[in-house]
């Protein structure tokens, strides 16, 4: 009976492992990362947004143009293994969110996109894990893809 306290030091120090994540952001690089500024009007750009979000897939939640804030989430996905046969569901989804806003003759875009993780059980226990995306390629395709928008905009009219 002596090796259990043993046993259960073992585990509780095995699970106290951290895993690098790779380099850490400042808050002004991920600012830097998040955000674009167009030399275009408030509206056309505020309307290309969200219409970006919708040809990437996202079901817009909200579209305030007074406040110049969106919300969005993209598709989810379950794990139907553990929903059947352990009685838990795992759902996974990407959301986003915009902010607009006029600065002088310039307008600025910042994006975030989180990877969200909701879990819950037979039991009613639930929990959400969020984790933020901080690839510059994700936000460079966003921000292009805004540009072409608002450029097809300001060609129609």
């Amino acid at each position: 009976m002596k090796i259990l306290p043993f046993i259960f030091v073992l585990f509780l120090f095995v699970g106290c492992d951290t895993i690098d994540s790779g380099p850490q952001l400042t808050p002004l690089e991920i600012q830097s990362l998040q955000t674009r500024s167009f030399d275009h009007s408030y509206n056309v750009t505020f309307r290309s947004v969200v219409s970006v979000f919708q040809d990437l897939g996202y079901i817009i939640k909200s579209a305030d143009i007074e406040t110049g804030f969106i919300q969005a989430d993209g598709a989810s996905e379950s794990d139907y293994f553990l929903r059947y046969f352990e009685g838990e569901t795992e759902t996974w989804q990407t959301r986003a969110t915009a902010f607009v806003e006029q600065i002088g003759n310039r307008t600025m875009v910042r994006l975030n996109f989180v990877d969200s993780v909701e879990s819950s059980t037979v039991f009613g226990a639930r929990d959400r894990e969020d984790m933020p995306i901080l690839d510059a390629h994700i936000y460079q395709n966003a921000f292009e893809k805004i540009g072409s928008a608002i450029f097809l905009r300001e060609a129609s009219q």
